[in-house]
């Protein structure tokens, strides 16, 4: 049987646990007057008859105190109470013999069983209330001492794994990280450091870490500057290069990133120290390789223009040397044609008009590689203002019997003002126009020319219905004596779209040929935009643009 007291509690505090007393007599009268004198205390009364119903309460509970009758029938209180010191649990609670008889032997008996007091009846309740107060504070304090150094050993674990996983990533960076406090002195390293300094752990701790980076330096605020605020680096430290030193003295190449950290001991700063010899080596090589390149791009540079003059000049000269036998060639091959037609035999005729004919493109070839070699002759001060529609115009003019032979028709719409050379403007046009016509269809040749503006330049396209060019050939058309098709079907010396590319490239723009075979083809390309100045001209051209022509109007179709 057990008896319950009523909760104590406090205005400002939580209730506090109550703790469990065990009263242990055989007389039911004897408990009833223990527990109602215990009542005041406000726990939680437990009341045994027996000694062995006192064993069974404190196999599962724990007492503040325990009060035990001595004299008991079956099990008395002295062999009771060595039970209960018998085992662990209970060994350290306070046991508080009742008795009627004052015996020296059953003192020393009881004291010897770990007694802490003997109280002899009839029992005054104010002194046994008084007595048990004191185990019951003393119960209460330990269980929060216990509760107290649990909650310690549970901080200390967490500070433990804390401090094993920054450990454990400490020796994880891949660069030495040294920690140490804000006058220099170091309190931890991992293994990085030990390597890259080739010096111990043992050796390194409570060095300063000027001794591995001399110029290091952490400046915090005055302790008298109240608007320091927080810790701050100075500037540059972050990131900063310096140079270490390893225990056999040499020096190397190092960037360091210092961070505070702010802990209960005070400021502990961590260095990220990182072996920049590689890098430096690598710089170094890459600044020597980039100079070496680009005295060669220089050298070459100069080569390839020199060799580009050289043969621009071999071209020409070699053009223009050429023409003299040649036309020597072609006045005596017509005056044989002309004086022997039809005097010799069959054979000799055939052999005078091959050779008038080979002499005759002979003369064509040379004349366009002529022209080829003169396109990048023409300096930039050639570049003015010029009308596409006043260079369509010439191009037409200067090919009139071509179309008027082959009754081609020409269109156009809308042709813009652009900062070009005009020669070679009509030129380009006129070789387009000599394109679509000489490769013509059945069909009357019909020819479309238009511009239209994108982004930062126009887009010029000439578009036939000839018969066409297969999409693998569309980049070979622009090549130096390129024919795709039998000279005796279309004559031509393959030089005219490598013409119309120079002039295009030469204007800073692009060309290219969009067609499939028997679907007729449209040749496009690009000049820079001119609007009311330069726009995205070279400077060749920006030059050339202030020496600009007066401006055609343009016309529609």
């Amino acid at each position: 049987m057990s008896a319950v007291a009523s909760t104590r509690t406090d205005q400002h505090t939580a209730p506090e646990q109550r703790v469990k007393i065990l009263l242990v007599d055989d007389t039911p009268d004897n408990l009833v007057s223990l527990g109602a004198a215990l009542e005041g205390l406000g726990e939680e009364i437990v009341m045994a008859h027996s000694g062995k119903e006192a064993l069974r309460y404190l196999l599962n509970d724990d007492f503040a105190a325990i009060l035990l009758d001595v004299r008991m029938p079956e099990m008395d209180g002295f062999e009771t109470a060595e039970l209960i010191r018998s085992r662990p649990r209970s060994r350290q609670t306070p046991i508080i013999f009742l008795t009627g008889y004052k015996s020296q032997e059953h003192l020393f008996r009881g004291y010897d069983l770990g007694a802490v007091d003997f109280l002899f009846k009839p029992i005054v309740p104010e002194v046994l209330r008084s007595k048990v107060s004191v185990f019951v504070e003393h119960c209460r304090s330990s269980a929060k001492l216990k509760e107290q150094a649990d909650t310690l050993r549970k901080q200390a674990e967490i500070l433990r794994r804390a401090e094993q996983k920054f450990r454990s990533l400490l020796e994880a960076a891949p660069d030495a990280m040294v920690m140490c406090r804000d006058n220099g002195e170091i309190v931890m390293v991992n293994s990085q450091t030990e390597v890259l300094f080739g010096c111990g752990r043992d050796n390194l701790l409570s060095r300063n870490i000027r001794s591995l980076v001399p110029d290091w330096q952490f400046q915090r605020p005055l302790e008298s500057d109240p608007e320091a605020g927080p810790l701050k680096l100075q500037p540059g430290e972050i990131g900063m290069e310096l140079y270490a030193v390893r225990e056999d003295g040499s020096t190397f190449p190092v960037a360091i990133s210092v961070r505070p950290l702010h802990t209960e001991e005070g400021v502990v700063i961590t260095t990220a120290i990182r072996d920049v010899s590689v890098r430096r080596k690598n710089e170094e090589e890459i600044r020597r390789l980039n100079s070496t390149l680009e005295q060669r791009v220089l050298e070459r540079t100069e080569a390839l223009l020199q060799s580009n003059e050289e043969l621009q000049q071999f071209a020409y000269i070699a053009s223009h040397d050429l023409q003299e036998p040649l036309r020597t060639v072609s006045i005596f091959a017509q005056l044989l044609a002309k004086r022997y037609q039809g005097q010799l035999d069959g054979d000799a005729d055939e052999f005078i008009r091959y050779l008038v004919e080979g002499a005759e493109r002979m003369e064509r070839l040379i004349h366009d590689l002529l022209d080829f070699s003169r396109v990048d002759a023409r300096g930039t001060d050639h570049f003015v203002r010029a009308s596409c529609e006043r260079a369509l115009n010439d191009a037409i003019r200067n090919l009139h019997s071509l179309i008027e032979e082959n009754r081609a028709v020409v269109t156009l719409r809308s042709l813009p003002v652009v900062l070009a050379d005009p020669v070679q403007l009509t030129r380009l046009f006129q070789n387009l126009l000599v394109n679509s016509i000489r490769y013509r269809s059945e069909q009357t040749p019909q020819i479309h020319v238009a511009a239209e503006p994108r982004d930062d330049e126009w887009l010029f396209s000439v578009k036939d219905n000839g018969i066409g060019i297969e999409p693998q050939y569309a980049e070979k058309v622009f090549g130096i004596f390129k024919c795709l098709h039998p000279r005796d079907k279309y004559p031509g010396s393959g030089m005219g779209l490598a013409i119309c590319r120079k002039i295009v490239t030469r204007h800073e723009g692009r060309i290219w040929v969009e067609s499939d075979l028997g679907k007729g083809a449209t040749f496009y390309f690009t000049l820079p935009r001119w609007i009311g100045g330069p726009h995205v001209l070279t400077s060749s051209l920006i030059e050339a643009a202030r020496s600009e022509a007066t401006p055609s109007p343009t016309i529609s179709e």
